[in-house]
């Protein structure tokens, strides 16, 4: 494999992105009534990522100002209570057969498939919980429900996508936790980026809008996934490879990589994305409650450490059986109100009792995310404390399939 060098590359200026956005071949789609209205809502939900922090990358802020969400969401459900949520993975987003009936309007049960199979699905964490709902839709014939399925939209929230029975199954990202994973991931001109889990497809548009479509590959196994996706995208203008197949086995058609970005949680870092990078890739992954970036060195090593930013992702299907929650039997009340303490639960899950875990974050005065880190040597993998070597360190894996959040 070839190496990226190392080297920084200069950022184009205005016309140099358009054209070379241009020059990858993207195209308009459909007409879209929505447009002149829905780009003044995502003015303000820019506006309001950036008041939080966020998008201090130009291009990335340029990139959420452009590409219009609503046409990735054509439908979604307004929960009246949720769980927790953060980006989409497990069941996946609508089917394109749900999204439209023979006349046109959504008519799905708003059942998801059921979540076999080896793959991620969804642009990021999950949500789950026990829901009453209204499903929102954007041809709705009543006009306030319409301009509530655009608002919603462009809200700062995770979008219910799927819900079985009651119960909310997967959501489309909160834009402000994308925000931060895209900017996290550190792109830079020219780089080759595997997206695993395509969900509605909006993720691989930010992506592609700022690197080009023809540098960006989104994989998920449900070929109903993958095709509203790329329907969803070319409605946008885009068409970057949108593969179906197994997220755990990456997507070596399209290697070697210099970034590969995941929106679902895995228990270990699969040795094929590794092996599909090239030398100093970046590979960020939710993993437990966090999300870990990993330099890749070569094939087989790779370390980094946690974000800061909590993150509540479904898992990576078929990586093993439903995990089981952690227990948490004999703990005092207060510590497990504090997201830190819940962070060591799940890193640590099947390896550490929960009375050690509170044992160990109050004697090291309750680190948070960003003093945790993982490093994978060959067939080993593990997370730590402070330093790969230093007194606490876990072999990651679910070992009595304890590796769900609490």
């Amino acid at each position: 494999m070839g190496s990226t060098g190392g080297g920084t590359r200069s950022a184009p200026d205005a016309a140099e992105r358009v054209a070379r956005r241009q020059g990858t071949g993207r195209r308009a789609g459909p007409a879209d009534p929505y447009a002149q209205e829905a780009a003044a809502v995502r003015t303000g939900l820019v506006r309001e990522i950036v008041a939080g922090g966020g998008l201090t990358d130009p291009a990335w802020r340029a990139a959420f100002e452009e590409v219009p969400r609503h046409l990735f969401v054509p439908y979604y459900f307004e929960t009246e209570e949720a769980g927790e949520a953060g980006e989409t993975g497990g069941a996946g987003e609508a089917s394109a057969a749900d999204e439209a009936g023979s006349d046109g309007r959504a008519v799905g049960d708003g059942r998801a498939d059921e979540p076999g199979g080896a793959s991620a699905t969804g642009e990021g964490g999950g949500a789950r919980g026990t829901v009453g709902c209204t499903r929102l839709w954007r041809d709705d014939p009543h006009p306030l429900r319409r301009a509530r399925w655009l608002a919603g939209a462009y809200a700062d929230v995770p979008l219910a996508t799927r819900v079985r029975d009651g119960e909310l199954i997967t959501s489309s990202s909160q834009p402000s936790l994308m925000a931060r994973m895209l900017q996290a991931l550190r792109v830079r001109d020219g780089d080759r980026v595997l997206e695993i889990g395509a969900g509605t497809g909006y993720n691989a548009a930010l992506l592609a809008h700022r690197l080009g479509e023809a540098h960006v590959t989104t994989l998920d196994l449900d070929p109903e996934i993958t095709e509203a996706a790329r329907n969803h995208l070319a409605a946008a203008g885009f068409r970057p490879a949108v593969v179906t197949g197994d997220g755990a086995r990456g997507c070596p058609l399209h290697a070697p990589y210099d970034r590969i970005i995941a929106t679902c949680a895995v228990a270990s870092v699969p040795p094929a994305w590794l092996g599909q990078c090239r030398p100093d890739a970046l590979i960020l992954t939710p993993l437990a409650t966090g999300l870990i970036t990993l330099r890749v060195a070569d094939a087989r090593h790779a370390e980094g450490r946690f974000l800061a930013t909590p993150a509540y992702f479904v898992p990576l299907r078929g990586s093993g059986p439903p995990p089981e929650r952690v227990p948490t039997c004999g703990l005092p009340s207060r510590p497990l109100l504090d997201d830190s303490f819940r962070f060591l639960l799940n890193l640590a899950a099947g390896h550490l009792e929960p009375v050690e875990a509170l044992a160990l974050w109050e004697h090291e005065g309750r680190p948070g995310r960003e003093r945790y880190g993982v490093t994978v040597r060959g067939e080993r993998q593990w997370a730590w404390l402070d330093e790969p070597e230093g007194a606490y360190g876990w072999p990651l894996g679910p070992p009595d399939r304890l590796q769900s959040f609490v």
